[in-house]
């Protein structure tokens, strides 16, 4: 089965979506399923993984709304408030959506790089702990030391880190590039974290080539193994630097050296286990 284990659906008039700037044409419209049928026709992509965009359970519910009547969205990764303990309630409501697989707080838009270490946050890691749900940990590199504190001490957390961890491809630096990568190797020697192989592309300058990516994507799939890096899309935000199929071409590319089998994990299997998603 193969699976696109990130995407989202939108629709701006909803009015949550705070990160989103109006005046961009490619982001600022909806984005339903009809939208990326052919996409998932065009590769043969059976299952994806709905992710929230919006820092609300309005639209948590919402992508549910839309989970119930689409047949390939396997799973949708929601948002509660960390900040309100009285949300454990959510979670638990929540799960009892069969699609349901857990959360993702916007840590990238908090100002405090420290924002998830402090006291009034932590009942939700110990929530989805308890409650057997998912998290996706999506920030930047100066988020690693404390990702690795949070998973270290939560450690029957599920955790997936987005997108790479957005190394920040651009502006490319041997400096900038072991603090990641380090950073990286931490999390995938002493967690059981796994790892998002997503949006590398709009990372990279918008003529970014292969050869760009390589470096990140060959670490990535060296410290976490194709048995826990799982591919995902993250359209429609892709159309920012490239499109669906030119994002897959290239991580086909870059994948190309490994075994039937490792492909089989990076392009679904991963993403099955993880979520927890069956044929």
């Amino acid at each position: 089965m193969k699976i696109d284990a990130h995407q989202h659906f939108w629709n701006p008039a909803r009015g949550d979506y705070d990160w989103m700037p109006m005046d961009n044409e490619i982001l600022a419209r909806p984005y339903g399923p009809s939208d990326l049928a052919p996409h998932l026709q065009t590769h043969g992509i059976d299952a994806t993984v709905v992710v929230q965009a919006a820092a609300t359970v309005n639209e948590t519910e919402y992508m549910l709304g839309i989970a119930d009547v689409t047949p390939h969205v396997a799973g949708v990764v929601g948002w509660v408030d960390f900040e309100d303990p009285a949300e454990r309630a959510t979670l638990e409501r929540l799960k009892g959506h069969p699609k349901f697989k857990g959360v993702r707080p916007m840590i990238q838009d908090i100002p405090d790089v420290d924002w998830m270490l402090r006291d009034d946050v932590q009942w939700a890691f110990k929530a989805l702990s308890d409650l057997d749900l998912t998290f996706d940990a999506l920030g930047f590199p100066p988020h690693l030391d404390n990702f690795l504190t949070i998973l270290k001490r939560y450690p029957d957390m599920r955790v997936v880190v987005d997108h790479c961890m957005k190394p920040q491809i651009r502006d490319h630096s041997p400096e900038t590039f072991k603090q990641w990568a380090d950073g990286m190797a931490r999390i995938a020697a002493e967690t059981g974290a796994y790892c998002k192989f997503s949006a590398l592309v709009t990372e990279a300058s918008p003529g970014w080539t292969v050869e760009d990516l390589k470096p990140y994507a060959d670490h990535v799939l060296k410290v976490f193994t194709p048995e826990r890096v799982m591919w995902g899309s993250d359209w429609p935000v892709c159309q920012l630097t490239a499109s669906y199929d030119q994002w897959r071409k290239a991580a086909e590319t870059l994948t190309s050296g490994f075994s039937e089998a490792e492909k089989a994990n990076i392009y679904g299997g991963t993403a099955a286990r993880f979520y927890r998603i069956s044929a």
